[in-house]
C-alpha cells in the first residue's frame, strides 16, 4: 500500500471494502441509540386535531356536567409557524354524548345524545406534546332555527 496524492490509501478493493463495512456497522449500532437519546422534534409534536382532542378531554375532566362531550366540528388550523410551545388559536364545536363522567369510556367511542348540547369553543392550544398548555372558552350553542314564512300577496289599502 502507498500513500496517494490524495492522502487516500492505494490498496486493493477488498481492503477498502472491509473497512466501509466496519464503518457501516459501527454507525448502524449508534443510530439507533441516538434516536433514543435526541427525540426528533415531530414525535414530540402534537397534531392540531390531537391538541384539540386533549383539550377536549381536559374539558371533560373539568366538567361538573353529568355526561361528556365529543369534538363535533374543528374550524381549520391557522397558518401560522410551527412552534409547538407557541399558542395556537383554535375554534370548534363539541356535542354532548351518551356517556356519563363517570365512566372511563373515551369520548370517540360514544354515541352523540338525541338533541344533546352542542357548545362553541374557543381559544388557544399549544402543541408541545410534554408540556401542552391550553386556555379554552365553551359556550352552549343554541341552534337558531329559521321557519320560512309563506309569501303573501301586498295588502290593498
Amino acid at each position: 500500500m502507498k500513500g496517494g496524492p490524495s492522502g487516500w490509501e492505494e490498496a486493493g478493493w477488498g481492503s477498502w471494502t472491509q473497512r466501509a463495512s466496519f464503518s457501516l456497522r459501527h454507525w448502524s449500532l449508534w443510530l439507533p441509540l441516538l434516536g433514543l437519546v435526541l427525540p426528533s422534534a415531530s414525535a414530540q409534536a402534537l397534531s392540531y386535531r390531537e391538541a384539540v382532542l386533549r383539550a377536549v378531554d381536559q374539558l371533560n375532566e373539568q366538567s361538573s356536567e353529568p355526561n361528556i362531550y365529543r369534538l363535533i366540528e374543528l374550524d381549520q388550523p391557522p397558518q401560522d409557524d410551527e412552534d409547538p410551545d407557541t399558542p395556537k388559536q383554535v375554534s370548534f364545536r363539541v356535542k354532548e354524548t351518551v356517556c356519563s363522567r363517570t365512566t372511563q369510556q373515551p369520548p370517540e367511542q360514544c354515541d352523540f345524545k338525541e338533541n344533546g348540547l352542542l357548545k362553541r369553543c374557543e381559544g388557544t392550544v399549544t402543541l408541545d406534546q410534554v408540556r401542552g398548555n391550553f386556555d379554552i372558552t365553551c359556550n352552549n350553542h343554541q341552534s337558531i332555527r329559521i321557519t320560512k314564512q309563506p309569501w303573501a300577496p301586498p295588502q290593498a289599502a
